[in-house]
């Protein structure tokens, strides 16, 4: 069957949509905020929040959502677009409201109760409930099968003790995916359950993680004879294995990174242009010119899971390319960037003057480090498209 990646009249109209609602809503000086923590506007937090009760209000925050459940049966590729221009946009759509709608909500469709949709979901679709994610622990990284939080089943609840961290969002957090072992006995993917756990639940404790960029967005949590209804457990017990491999595909699949990266390598070479005083021109011009059509084979991939996905089918294997490839390339267009600007324009911030790109490229340098890593190592997607994409044997 072939790939068709054109866009229909319609669907160019939705586009141009998305932007006008954009430039809108959004500040003129938007991108330069969101790359200077320190000029960043008081109460962004709460910008954000109302900023995402907005898209909920359009009807496009889960408009690929099934309409019983809050959304408006909107198209993949529809969501693809959305995605690509709130992306390119650095749209505030907040951590606990993405996790929300691309993760627990999708997850939660596909493996959960009628109790559990009928909770949540219409507060996900509405922008009212923030998620985050417990899945890693310190001894279960991208082993994360050798998780070690425990959960004892004590009549209607289970009781969890144990300890999750770089749980992005946890300190805004409403509710949380979290994985625990049932089953100590049993072969270390066979003994997890998917549970629901309310993070305001007594025995819940966050601890921040503060980033090398000043930053707060990881965090430690810690659970103390928390108890979670069995109600809130998502598919069977010690079946939750293949649960989060249902979250982990949809985290890995989207097109916001790609539309990111596209808009700082537009940044990047806007001021090689304008300034011109670069080393080598050739060499420059050679560089520029890979990482563009890296990014053009990066955003071609994303419409091919989104494609994919529109034919009914899973991708697994196509998804892990996705991540490997978005995450490296990002790293790169922000290392070619540093370099290409020197020292003023790869240390220096928005508040020290007006440096090139206004210093956002410090910022990105700095977070792209932790993209090959976050949401599954480029070590262990590379492992995925091997084994599942490519059927070659373990080693």
């Amino acid at each position: 069957m072939a790939l068709d990646f054109a866009f229909t009249p319609e669907q160019e109209a939705f586009r141009e949509e998305i932007r006008a609602f954009l430039s809108k809503e959004l500040p003129p000086d938007h991108w330069k905020l969101q790359s200077d923590r320190e000029q960043a506007p008081a109460g962004q937090a709460e910008f954000t929040r109302s900023f995402v009760k907005k898209l909920a209000d359009q009807g496009w925050l889960t408009m690929h959502w099934p309409k019983e459940y809050g959304g408006r049966g909107a198209s993949v590729m529809e969501q693809v677009i959305y995605n690509e221009e709130t992306g390119y946009a650095a749209a505030p759509v907040g951590i606990g409201s993405q996790m929300a709608v691309t993760m627990a909500g999708p997850t939660i469709m596909s493996w959960g109760s009628e109790e559990l949709k009928t909770e949540h979901l219409p507060a996900i679709s509405r922008g009212e409930a923030l998620w985050c994610q417990g899945f890693s622990e310190t001894n279960a990284g991208s082993d994360l099968a050798s998780l070690e939080t425990r959960a004892v089943r004590d009549g209607d609840d289970y009781v969890v003790n144990g300890q999750k961290i770089w749980t992005s969002g946890a300190h805004t957090a409403d509710w949380c995916m979290l994985l625990v072992r049932t089953d100590p006995q049993a072969r270390k993917h066979k003994g997890i359950t998917y549970l629901l756990m309310d993070m305001r639940a007594p025995g819940v404790e966050v601890k921040p993680i503060i980033s090398m960029m000043d930053a707060h967005g990881f965090n430690e949590v810690w659970m103390e004879d928390v108890r979670i209804p069995v109600r809130n457990r998502v598919g069977d017990e010690n079946e939750g294995w293949y649960v989060a491999t249902t979250t982990l595909d949809f985290e890995r699949s989207g097109i916001t990174r790609v539309a990111w990266s596209r808009r700082v390598l537009e940044e990047i070479v806007g001021w090689v242009r304008s300034n011109g005083a670069v080393a080598n021109k050739a060499v420059t011009r050679n560089a520029l010119t890979d990482l563009w059509i890296a990014v053009e084979v990066s955003r071609l991939l994303s419409y091919r899971v989104g494609w994919m996905q529109s034919q009914g089918q899973v991708p697994n294997a196509e998804a892990s390319m996705v991540k490997v490839f978005g995450s490296e390339l990002a790293c790169a267009i922000t290392n070619v960037g540093t370099n290409l600007l020197g020292l003023g324009g790869g240390l220096l911030r928005g508040s020290t003057g007006t440096p090139p790109l206004y210093g956002a490229l410090p910022l990105g340098y700095m977070g792209t480090t932790t993209y090959a890593i976050a949401a599954g190592t480029s070590e262990i997607q590379r492992n995925i498209i091997a084994q599942r994409g490519l059927g070659l044997p373990r080693s």
